[in-house]
């Protein structure tokens, strides 16, 4: 996984194919919500998981039935790269199943 920065383009290309994201001070960010806390508290976790995966942590924010993400890659300078995307789809595919829109 390249840890490039992305083009302006490149990063729009990507946006486009997940709903929900948007970018805003050079990070990738997108809000859940959920049913209650304990659903929220699960999702934070298993995000946990796939980041431990990929070696690659964004910052979490737990609310009460809510969790925010917001990620950049600080190893290229706080840009968005590959890794970014990689982590926004792989949380796009287990946010559903922890109830989350």
């Amino acid at each position: 996984m390249s840890t490039q920065p992305l083009s302006q383009k490149e990063i729009e290309d990507r946006l486009r194919e997940l709903p929900g994201w948007s970018v805003g001070d050079d990070r990738l960010r997108r809000e859940y919500r959920l049913g209650d806390h304990f659903a929220a508290t699960a999702l934070v976790v298993h995000v946990a998981r796939i980041q431990q995966e990929l070696d690659h942590h964004s910052d979490l924010t737990l609310g009460y039935n809510t969790v925010a993400l917001s990620v950049n890659t600080h190893s290229a300078g706080g840009t968005l790269t590959e890794k970014d995307f990689e982590l926004a789809e792989r949380v796009e595919t287990i946010a559903p199943g922890h109830g989350a829109h």
